[in-house]
């Protein structure tokens, strides 16, 4: 049910209703009703009309007024169902427009729903009102829905606060966490990115009281990016510059790199273009980086060890779900014993190997190609807020063992190579060569785990697709001699896939 405390805003003109809609299309989820209410001329197509093109991201999209076909439907991100019940001669033909069918998947606007009001009890009702040469809107919204807008209307604030205005904001992606980003484009035409990551809370604790991200030293807050950020480009690499920030609810703006990939337009990854982001690893690697990172004045980024509790926990992650995925059953004891006895002298050489800064997700979603560009300043590096003090070759690993890529053992090699000459002479290459070895496994074997995770508790069953390149990953790893016990663990528990 609606809650009985609405949001209450004035809208003194089209812009900020259009602004509102904007707003809402970043708020709303699948299932969600919207009811619009307001007398003829107040707004609500308007309104209607201004969510379905945020969310489609084209504010020039034709939407016609379903007033005469009562429901115009529209294939996007989030589908979205436009009804106008002005003409509807009663209330049972909504069972004939399947509003419970688009609801599946879907999110459904509503014009005139006091034409059939039993169906909208549990709806998010917004209600415009007529006020001077502007309205006035009160919306009512269950309290997971409130919660959404009231967050929404914040980062509306804070863009205001930030000196920007009329900022339009269009949905960018959500990451495998709890991060959210969207594409800001300012008055004066520039563009910027909006981070939306609140504070981890409430999570439930797996071990020894705490939770999975303080054990796998993940980042707790949005202080996390802005320190690494700052501290990277003050060493001279291309981090995106931090425009404002609300620390307490989780809020950076930032600048935006850029939209080139390292994918070629087939879609293959550039060799070029790997083997330059293994050179930037080297020369991270050749420097001394800070524990303490400034955020702003009085606050600091303690950078977190890449610790034995971390890779436990991480590489665990194959027990805890791709085990009952792959076998029907959970893993017992004595599987969970093995396990752990085999990693147990893998992650020791990883603690006393090369330690370095190590961002942990160094791969293509997150090096942005920038043409454009000279020397390092072509390699745009976000999503650093995890970064660590580990093992250097982690990061080697990520790169030339790209989870969202086929990446053949020709290219991974070409990385591997860059990396080792641009490290210069007095290079340990034998040493790297197995914590790259030892690296590769325990990421991969997190990745597996992960993944379906991402597929079994998130709703995102697209990762499963990916297992087979993670699995041809984990053999290429397995071929260093330091890994051969564990190798034939895998390979006796079926964890190294169909190797046809």
């Amino acid at each position: 049910m609606p809650t009985a405390d609405p949001i209450v805003l004035d809208l003194p003109d089209e812009a900020a209703t259009l602004r509102l809609g904007e707003d809402l299309a970043q708020a709303v989820r699948p299932g969600d009703m919207v009811a619009l209410h307001g007398d003829l001329g107040m707004g609500k197509s308007t309104l209607a009309r201004s969510i379905i093109r945020a969310i489609a991201d084209d504010e020039w999209l034709e939407v016609p007024s379903p007033t005469v076909t009562l429901v115009q439907s529209y294939a996007l991100r989030i589908p979205i169902h436009h009804f106008d019940l002005y003409r509807l001669s009663e209330a049972e033909e909504m069972e004939e427009l399947g509003l419970s069918e688009v609801l599946a998947e879907g999110v459904a606007l509503v014009e005139w729903p006091e034409r059939a009001s039993d169906y909208f009890i549990t709806a998010i009702h917004v209600k415009l009102f007529e006020q001077g040469e502007g309205r006035r809107v009160e919306i009512h919204a269950p309290e997971a829905a409130r919660a959404r807008i009231v967050h929404s209307l914040h980062v509306r604030a804070f863009l205001d606060a930030s000196g920007y205005p009329g900022a339009s904001r269009r949905y960018m992606l959500g990451d495998a966490s709890i991060r959210a980003y969207e594409t800001i484009r300012t008055e004066a035409g520039e563009r910027l990115v909006l981070m939306d990551a609140p504070e981890r809370r409430n999570e439930p604790a797996v071990r020894d009281g705490l939770p999975y991200s303080r054990i796998a030293r993940l980042a707790q807050s949005v202080a996390a990016f802005v320190g690494v950020a700052k501290c990277l480009k003050a060493h001279g690499f291309a981090a995106p510059e931090i425009h404002a920030m609300d620390l307490d609810a989780g809020l950076l703006l930032i600048e935006h790199l850029g939209d080139g990939t390292f994918l070629l337009p087939d879609g293959s990854p550039s060799a070029e273009r790997y083997a330059e982001a293994g050179r930037l690893l080297a020369a991270m690697h050749g420097q001394q980086w800070p524990r303490r990172m400034p955020v702003r004045e009085g606050v600091e980024h303690m950078v977190p060890d890449y610790d034995r509790a971390a890779f436990e926990i991480e590489a665990s992650l194959l027990l805890d779900w791709y085990v009952p995925f792959a076998k029907g059953r959970p893993a017992s004891d004595e599987e969970r014993a093995e396990f752990a006895r085999l990693w147990a002298p893998l992650i020791e050489r990883l603690l006393t190997c090369e330690q370095s800064l190590v961002l942990r997700d160094y791969h293509s979603p997150n090096i942005i190609w920038r043409e454009d560009q000279e020397g390092f300043d072509r390699l745009g590096i976000i999503d650093v807020q995890d970064a660590a003090m580990g093992p250097a070759a982690y990061d080697v690993a990520s790169l030339a063992m790209d989870a969202r890529v086929d990446i053949s053992e020709e290219i991974e090699r070409v990385v591997v190579e860059a990396y080792c000459a641009a490290r210069g002479s007095g290079f340990d290459r034998a040493a790297f060569e197995e914590a790259y070895a030892i690296t590769a496994a325990h990421r991969n074997t997190k990745i597996l785990g992960i993944f379906v995770r991402l597929a079994k508790r998130d709703g995102k069953p697209g990762y499963l697709k990916h297992l087979p390149r993670i699995q041809d990953y984990l053999r290429r790893a397995m071929n260093h001699p330091v890994l051969a016990d564990l190798h034939a663990h895998y390979e006796k528990q079926g964890f190294l896939g169909d190797q046809a």
